[in-house]
């Protein structure tokens, strides 16, 4: 039997069952460990700052490496580096999985990090290509963005279950088998894909962003105890010294890491902004309402992860209204109201107190968060990549994902040093009062940044915004192999 063309519609459904699998994957490390943090401290003797390091690590070798990523995947083949990206993650994951010290668990997430950057953007670059556009994109990216910001919300479920039943190395173990499916999935249905033109990589770029991403979010992890110390200054500064260096290469270099006219596009840069903004939210904060659920209310892991289900319902209950909305009315209007009720639901949050119960202060909170993510994530995804060529799918894929996970460390390392702050400003500091002060101050942040994604949205974004694209130039220049 002849194998179907590469675009029959049954075939383009499995390779977004595929991407979307592996995307589940990339997303939901970044929150697995998260109720399993204080069972990982106990057994391995992590530090607080260590144990903070476990969610970071990933995160920022994510983020800072996804650029280049990206470009790997347009120019080496996004097939390949899928595959690639799938083994070397699936490698990562069983070493963290069986560490026996905290060093070899923060360098197993770094490693799962470094392999994410590969597969993410493939992963997006081939949703790119295999869905150019139409309906049927609309219909695709809303599944795919729904399942990656669901991704973050079952991360905790599955995370208390593991722990609870078994142990905190499987938040980890629990990755291989579908590293497996993913890698039989990748050969059986993807053809090779690959930008033409010049395919020469821009070292001094990836130099330039890669240490200047990670000098910024090491400085601001300093600023938990100071921000005024010459360590913390000094990394600051000389990580946006590095970032300004980054554009400045990229404005002159022939063959730029990230092109940009992919950034120049004002609806694609507020999508990255956006995406940004609900990183922090969803890393940052989601971290500290765990704390508080097992820290305070006294929650197993297993009613810790459970306590988080409402996010994860709220988001796949708006996702067909979603989906309906970005056909009918576009993007913006979902990503004005959108964020507005998730920072509705997260400021609930900031009502915590030390004796009040799941269901009066978090139970709502949660719910309606859920609900507000569900309208921002559809849109989102479609959103970053719209209009972009073939020849950038790759660098614009990679953008949005290096967004999410860089605003997701530097969010953690800010709320970090708010929580520390107010903390340290109580009258007893080792209190449950002081500590529930501190998640509220991070709940009141995290609430303000989704405010601040819906005013930017709201400025620019246009209304024609989809029919704008629909005429953008996608030349031909798409190989495939």
């Amino acid at each position: 039997m002849p194998t179907p063309a590469p675009n029959a519609p049954t075939r383009r459904w499995w390779i977004l069952a595929t991407v979307s699998l592996t995307q589940l994957l990339v997303v939901l490390d970044g929150t697995i460990v998260n109720v399993a943090l204080p069972s990982a401290q106990a057994d391995l003797g992590l530090s607080d700052t260590s144990r903070q390091w476990v969610i970071t690590a990933y995160a920022l070798a994510f983020g800072a490496l996804l650029l280049l990523g990206g470009r790997i995947a347009d120019f080496w083949g996004r097939r390949r580096t899928f595959v690639l990206g799938l083994v070397l993650f699936g490698a990562g994951s069983a070493w963290g999985g069986l560490a026996h010290s905290a060093g070899e668990l923060l360098i197993a997430r770094g490693a799962q990090g470094v392999a994410a950057a590969l597969m993410a953007p493939a992963a997006l670059a081939i949703m790119t290509v295999t869905f150019p556009s139409g309906r049927e994109r609309n219909t695709a990216f809303a599944i795919f963005g729904s399942v990656a910001g669901a991704g973050s919300a079952v991360g905790l479920l599955l995370g208390g279950v593991l722990t609870e039943y078994l142990n905190w190395r499987w938040c980890l173990l629990v990755n291989l088998p579908f590293v497996v499916l993913g890698v039989v999935g990748a050969l059986t249905l993807l053809t090779e894909s690959r930008a033409e033109g010049d395919r020469r990589y821009d070292v001094l770029g990836a130099v330039a962003v890669t240490a200047g991403l990670a000098s910024l979010v090491y400085g601001l992890t300093l600023a938990e105890e100071s921000w005024t110390s010459i360590g913390t200054l000094g990394l600051l500064a000389l990580g946006v010294l590095l970032l300004v260096l980054f554009v400045v290469v990229e404005a002159r270099s022939s063959h730029p890491l990230l092109p940009l006219r992919v950034v120049r596009n004002r609806a694609r840069a507020a999508a990255f902004s956006l995406q940004a903004l609900t990183g922090a939210v969803m890393i940052g904060a989601m971290l500290y309402l765990t704390f508080h659920l097992q820290i305070v209310l006294g929650l197993s892991p297993l009613f810790a992860g459970l306590a988080t289900l409402p996010i994860t319902a709220g988001i796949m209950i708006t996702v067909p209204f979603a989906t309906r909305l970005l056909n009918q009315i576009g993007p913006r209007r979902q990503l004005i109201f959108g964020p507005l009720i998730a920072a509705a639901g997260i400021a609930y949050l900031s009502f915590i107190t030390v004796d009040g119960g799941y269901w009066s202060h978090v139970f709502p909170g949660v719910l309606v968060m859920g609900v507000g993510l569900g309208f921002t994530f559809v849109p989102l995804q479609n959103l970053s990549l719209l209009g972009v060529a073939p020849h950038d799918a790759g660098a614009a894929a990679a953008t949005a994902n290096a967004s999410n996970q860089i605003g997701g460390s530097i969010g953690l390392a800010v709320v970090t040093a708010l929580y520390v702050a107010v903390v340290d400003g109580a009258g007893d500091p080792s209190s449950p009062a002081a500590a529930v002060d501190g998640y509220s101050a991070v709940f009141l942040l995290a609430a303000g940044l989704l405010v601040g994604a819906a005013v930017l949205a709201a400025a620019l974004i246009g209304k024609d915004t989809m029919q704008d694209a629909a005429h953008a130039d996608r030349s031909p220049v798409l190989h495939l192999a």
